[in-house]
């Protein structure tokens, strides 16, 4: 099999890894849109040669396209207008809603599986992608009814090798999800970073005292706006929701100091504490 990359930063050069790694490709192609980035795709090996889009649609018999989630709609409908019928079209991005909106109509539907791997780190770029980076996570196959029998069973065979458990669920369900498992997360981390940044003005003072739990709440603010400013954009609604609940729980919280209630207090962190159940 030869696959293509369109993207080549931390989620899509893990991808060109993992795809090597587990022999499922003996070749794989990179494209991307930054110089810089291809050429470091290169070198790094994370992929065999830099082709044009066109090179890549032509040739690959799967298709990632791993770019920003604002840029995928519009990307797939352009390759699901080149392709063959034999060929396999994915995305790894983790909003759905509008990507799955517009391809809906597509005559070439079929050949496309709308995918989000679990995974990710604050980091991005051709320098971000990890070894074994998807093994043991869990990914979410979107929509499977809309996609053709041997396109979704390539896609599961590959998803399967890199050693991740499947889910399947609606666009709607996914992207609900995602914002309370991973977008809430990244606002979170960005708002409590800009909290201290603003209070501590002299920043040595912030590294001479972050100690581990501050260094693990606020790494994901590290992550890149280019990857995170669309993702929050594209799933806006369901993000405000999940604000709204948020925002009333730190409420309840600050209510609760303020009236030195350590009952309340110790409730509610127990309460939290059962997040072990799920988390472990």
């Amino acid at each position: 099999m030869k696959a293509a990359i369109i993207g080549i930063g931390l989620i899509g050069g893990s991808f060109a890894l993992s795809l090597k790694e587990h022999g499922l490709c003996q070749f794989v192609v990179g494209v991307d849109n930054n110089p810089q980035n291809a050429q470091k795709a290169l070198e790094l090996g994370l992929v065999d040669q830099i082709v044009s889009q066109e090179e890549a649609i032509a040739e690959a018999d799967l298709i990632v396209l791993a770019t920003p989630v604002n840029d995928i709609p519009t990307l797939a409908i352009k390759i699901l207008n080149r392709i063959g019928l034999k060929q396999t079209v994915i995305d790894v991005g983790s909003i759905k809603g509008e990507l799955s909106e517009m391809i809906s109509q597509h005559p070439k539907r079929g050949r496309f599986v709308a995918t989000h791997p679990m995974w990710g780190t604050e980091y991005s770029g051709p320098d971000a992608a990890v070894h074994g980076a998807f093994t043991g996570r869990t990914v979410v196959i979107c929509d499977r009814e809309s996609s053709d029998e041997d396109a979704l069973t390539l896609v599961e065979k590959v998803y399967t090798a890199f050693g991740m458990p499947i889910i399947y669920m609606t666009s709607e369900e996914q992207d609900l999800h995602s914002a309370y498992v991973s977008h809430i997360s990244h606002i979170t981390s960005f708002a409590l970073a800009l909290t201290v940044l603003e209070k501590e003005r002299e920043e040595e003072h912030i590294f001479d005292l972050a100690g581990g739990g501050f260094e693990s709440t606020v790494r994901l603010a590290k992550s890149s706006p280019e990857t995170w400013v669309p993702i929050l954009m594209q799933n806006k609604y369901n993000i405000l929701d999940v604000l709204r609940e948020h925002i009333h729980q730190l409420q309840i919280f600050r209510i609760m100091l303020e009236k030195d209630d350590k009952e309340g207090l110790t409730s509610a962190m127990r309460k939290a504490n059962t997040i072990k159940r799920i988390i472990k």
